[in-house]
């Protein structure tokens, strides 16, 4: 396994040093980033920000415009990119690159890129450095959420030089030599169609220019300081007695270049490089330590934090503050500059199973700002977004914004427009939208049979019955807290139950169903795709996270449905990948694992583990959660075991650790697990705290034999979330041994909607 020496180095100068190692320290950014289009190990890039922040800057390894813009095992750096891009697969907006360069000016980005090495690399969420061996210059930078301060170490020479990248699909560069100053634009984006798009961006060196020269497409351009072409850049050269360092401020902004300039105005001033930094670095620490962590292993504890690291990007402030202090975004829905905040970068279908459920429990007033956005999306739109990137995505399945919006109300975000959400998610349940990513695809079909048929023409089909049907029981349950009358919320109720339209008896699986009631043949329940969405029959038939009592009672009862569990990992990894015409990177991820069917690469069944909990033995639960955790994360460049997909597949980890789970999105219940680590305290933005209590957990006592909460017996699988927003204490006592005699009762059981209405 490969030695991360950057991370390494910083842990090891703290400790000589005698010094606390802080959350950051553990944070490795390398981590999933040994990864290629046909095998996933993160599709990450070190990404260097700020939580949030509209921007994030990164090495750039790969072409300009190519979706993997850092691997591992690259051996040269063509650039240091501004990115907003949330995945490979998605590629990037708004891009545009800087790189130094020594002698006889290279701008083209197979001839400026230098090689590198990762010893001569350091890499941290707050600050980045690495050595250029061909041009022999040091180049490091540090983020602002808008802004990012540069700093290039060049050797003595008389030709020193930058040069800025704006990309092609559309750009603008202009050069201020008695400003030291460089402008411009780039209208690059990768998916949707959009309006009066421009990522205005402005760089104030700190010397004078003694070379200045614009560049087009492949040709450098002597006599003009200002162009417009399809590809545009600038170089500008500097004269320098000794070895020297020049330092570049860089902002941007998505409404203007005077916006751009008050970004840089704010976010750096007159601070210095190193104050950027340290105050960079005071933000993660802050961030990251919401979650304290003790009594791990050293690769515990990097993996923890690396994990909740990648929770803090997405999706990204589209908004900015103008001279008047007026919140303002530029609208990727309607084109116009608009009052109000603006998200952007993540995909629902991905997310809405832990990531914003992590973030109503730990960060809940970000979320409260997304909430804001999703909001003026519809305001803006017509329909809230499923996969925004910047603006409406035409990609992957579900109405699962439905979701987002009814657990931040539930568990109790406030302080946005609930109405104009309440009739967005209402919309977007009854009606098709601009592209088929958006509203709901086969609605006519859905609303009049109960599921979207088969041999209709519509691709995924019983995935996407499955996906309504939670997401109407998330607008039932929005609907009830929201005190909106039975008339009008009884038909989500009754639709949350469509799941049962797709399920074979004869088979005990999900399957695709004709339009005339008779299920689709052959039916081979290891095909990937076709009636699913990148994953087969046995990922897809766990997908009733509203009724999970209703599930197994449609296979026969408790005992068969925890065989059928059990079967996921005792079956060979065996797969059909006829609809792809080819192995996609999913497929060989989960053929790799050596864990049967669960493909924890993908997002379908990774709450399945929990699901034994509903079953009467959650001590396998307790098993299979600490097996994935153990083998399929670890802080280094092949750390996850697909992608890592916009924080999801860290926060399912974030979760484990701490041992519990949100199965149901728009409940109020987490299901257990086991925690990971000896001791952890969350700290509540309400100034409560959750402490987590495991002294016995090491390797072997991976089984909780009993479970106090608050100092009292505690039997059931589940916790409240209002009851640990108050504050709370759970000791659990650990053993070698798995415990069949706890949460084995029914009423220990988490929610399920049938149980619910039974018991009324």
């Amino acid at each position: 396994m490969k030695f991360i020496f950057s991370t390494c180095l910083l842990l090891l100068q703290a400790w000589a040093l005698g010094q606390n190692v802080s959350p950051v320290d553990y944070v490795n950014p390398l981590m999933g980033t040994q990864s290629k289009p046909s095998l996933s190990n993160g599709n990450t890039y070190p990404a260097v920000g700020l939580p949030w922040g509209m921007n994030i800057w990164t090495p750039q390894t790969g072409k300009m415009g190519d979706g993997w813009a850092y691997t591992y095992d690259a051996d040269k750096i063509k650039g240091f990119k501004q990115t907003h891009q949330p995945s490979p697969w998605m590629n990037d907006y708004g891009a545009f690159a800087i790189m130094p360069g020594v002698g006889k000016v290279k701008f083209k980005e197979d001839e400026r890129a230098s090689w590198f090495s990762h010893k001569a690399e350091v890499t941290t969420p707050y600050f980045y450095s690495v050595y250029l061996a061909d041009i022999n210059v040091t180049t490091e930078f540090t983020p602002t959420e808008r802004a990012s301060y540069f700093k290039f170490d060049f050797p003595k020479t008389d030709s020193a030089y930058v040069v800025v990248d704006a990309l092609n699909k559309g750009s603008y560069i202009k050069i201020l030599p008695k400003e030291r100053k460089i402008l411009g634009y780039t209208t690059r984006y990768s998916t949707g169609k959009y309006e009066n798009f421009k990522n205005y961006f402005v760089i104030q060196f700190d010397k004078d220019f003694e070379l200045t020269k614009t560049w087009k497409d492949d040709k450098l351009v002597n006599d003009q300081l200002e162009i417009t072409s399809d590809h545009t850049g600038a170089v500008v050269g500097f004269k320098l007695k000794n070895k020297e360092t020049v330092y570049a401020k860089v902002a941007s902004s998505f409404i203007s270049f005077e916006q751009a300039e008050l970004n840089l105005k704010r976010e750096i001033g007159n601070r210095n490089f190193e104050q950027v930094k340290t105050d960079a670095k005071n933000i993660w620490n802050k961030t990251l330590g919401k979650i304290e962590v003790r009594g791990g292993t050293d690769q515990q504890m990097r993996t923890f934090y690396s994990s909740l690291y990648r929770t803090l990007f997405f999706p990204q402030k589209l908004y900015e503050i103008d001279a008047q202090n007026k919140i303002k975004h530029w609208s990727p829905y309607n084109g116009k500059i608009v009052d109000g905040r603006m998200f952007a970068g993540t995909g629902f279908w991905d997310t809405f199973r832990a990531l914003y459920p992590f973030l109503n429990l730990v960060y809940p007033s970000i979320n409260v700002e997304m909430q804001e956005g999703l909001a003026n999306a519809y305001k803006e739109g017509g329909f809230l977004p499923e996969w925004s990137s910047p603006g409406y995505s035409d990609i992957m399945i579900g109405n699962n914004s439905a979701s987002v919006v009814a657990d931040a109300y539930i568990k109790g975000l406030r302080g946005y427009d609930t109405e104009a959400l309440w009739q967005a998610v209402k919309h977007g349940a009854n009606n098709e939208g601009p592209i088929e990513a958006v509203g709901r695809a086969g609605v006519k079909y859905y609303n009049e049979l109960g599921y979207v048929p088969y041999d209709v023409k519509i691709n995924e089909n019983a995935a996407r019955t499955l996906e309504y049907a939670y997401d109407d029981f998330s607008i039932y349950q929005l609907g009830k807290a929201l005190g909106k009358p039975a008339s009008e919320i009884d038909i989500y109720k009754k639709r949350a139950y469509n799941y049962k339209n797709v399920f074979d008896k004869e088979t005990g699986l999900m399957r695709g169903k004709n339009k005339d009631g008779n299920f689709q043949k052959p039916f081979n329940p290891f095909k990937w795709g076709d009636a699913f969405t990148e994953g087969n029959s046995w990922h897809y038939t766990w997908s009733v996270f509203q009724d999970i009592d209703g599930l197994a009672e449609l296979m026969g009862g408790k005992k068969k449905f925890e065989a059928k569990l059990d079967e996921v990992f005792s079956l060979p990894p065996v797969f059909d990948d006829s609809y792809y015409g080819g192995v996609i990177h999913e497929i060989r991820e989960m053929q790799i694992m050596n864990m049967g069917q669960y493909a924890h690469g993908n997002q379908p069944i990774q709450h399945m583990i929990y699901l034994y909990n509903y079953a009467g033995a959650p001590y396998k639960t307790q098993y299979w959660a600490r097996q994935v955790m153990n083998k399929l994360y670890h802080a280094t460049p092949d750390g996850y075991c697909g992608d890592e997909d916009n924080g999801q597949t860290s926060a399912w980890y974030i979760f484990s650790a701490l041992g519990f789970y949100p199965v149901t999105p728009a409940t109020d219940q987490y299901v257990l697990g086991a925690p990971l680590f000896k001791e952890a305290t969350i700290h509540l933005e309400n100034g409560k705290k959750i402490e987590i209590k495991a002294p016995e957990n090491n390797e072997e006592n991976l089984y909780v034999k009993s479970l106090n909460v608050n100092q009292q017996p505690y039997s059931k699988n589940w916790l409240s979330h209002k009851e640990l927003m108050k504050g709370a204490v759970l000791d659990f006592k650990m053993d070698s041994k798995p415990n069949k005699e706890r949460g084995t009762q029914e009423k220990d059981f988490p929610y399920s909607m049938s149980k619910e209405e039974s018991n009324k």
